[in-house]
This record gives C-alpha cells, structure tokens and sequence, in this order.
C-alpha cells in the first residue's frame, strides 16, 4: 500500500523493515517478537530518514508498525508535519495477507504479538484507514483524506 502511494504522490517510498538491524531480522526470522529495545535503534533510523525529506522539504512515505503510542511520539519528535496512516484492519484479514507474502522475514506467525502490543492511535494522532477494500481504494480514500 505504501508503494502504491507513493507512486501516486509522486515521491520515494520507504520499508521500515528495510531498516532493521541484522539482530532484528534474525530474531523475527526466528519467530521471536522484538521487544523496545531492539525497536528504539530501529525507529532512530527511521525518525532521521524522515527528518532528512522534511528538512528538504520532500514528500515520503514510510511503512513501519509503529505499534506503540511512544514509538510514534519517538518518530514525531522535532519532524512537524509528519503525518500518520493508520491501515486498521482485523487480524483474520491481516493473516490473509501476511500469509500470501513471500520471501518476508516475518512470518505470519508473528501477527499475534504485534496485535498483543498494538496501542491503536486515535484520531487526533492518524489518519485512520480501513483496508477491507481493494488496494486502490486504500489509496483513494488516504489521498482524500
């Protein structure tokens, strides 16, 4: 989804899961949920590749499961006009569509503990999007929105 949008804004898109260190990607390859710790370095990352296109005034969009309400606060800090998508959808539609993935790190297994550590941002905090439709409506309505 993250793709399709930023080919329809027109700037780069970013994976988060790109970013993570080679310790992350081995424990998740290993079915071991990543705890704060392993995430703070990995959100670093990701809070100074935002910082970078806003300072320049560049539009991006970044995928990443910012679960957690501080994990997102640690992403927004000093990068004013950062702006969240959160793709709300239920674990049985998630599961589908993890499962479908291929050569991922993180299996589908792993969906349980994100959903155990998810901390939903309201409304005030993201723009909140439900991904029960087809991927082009997804872009549609986060364009519109």
């Amino acid at each position: 989804m993250g793709a399709a949008l930023a080919q329809e804004l027109g700037c780069p898109f970013y994976d988060g899961d790109d970013y993570h260190p080679a310790e992350n990607v081995a424990k998740m390859s290993g079915g071991i949920a990543l705890n704060d710790a392993d995430r703070y370095p990995w959100l670093a990352i990701l809070h100074d590749l935002i910082s970078e296109h806003l300072r320049r005034g560049e539009t991006a969009v970044v995928a990443c499961s910012a679960l957690k309400e501080k994990y997102r606060r640690q992403l927004r800090k000093g990068n004013e006009g950062l702006q969240f998508v959160y793709l709300k959808g239920s674990f049985d539609l998630i599961w589908l569509r993890m499962s479908a993935r291929q050569d991922h790190y993180m299996k589908a297994e792993m969906l349980r503990s994100q959903f155990e550590s998810l901390e939903e941002p309201g409304s005030d905090e993201a723009f909140i999007i439900d991904i029960e439709n087809d991927l082009e409506n997804i872009v549609k309505t986060i364009l519109s929105v």
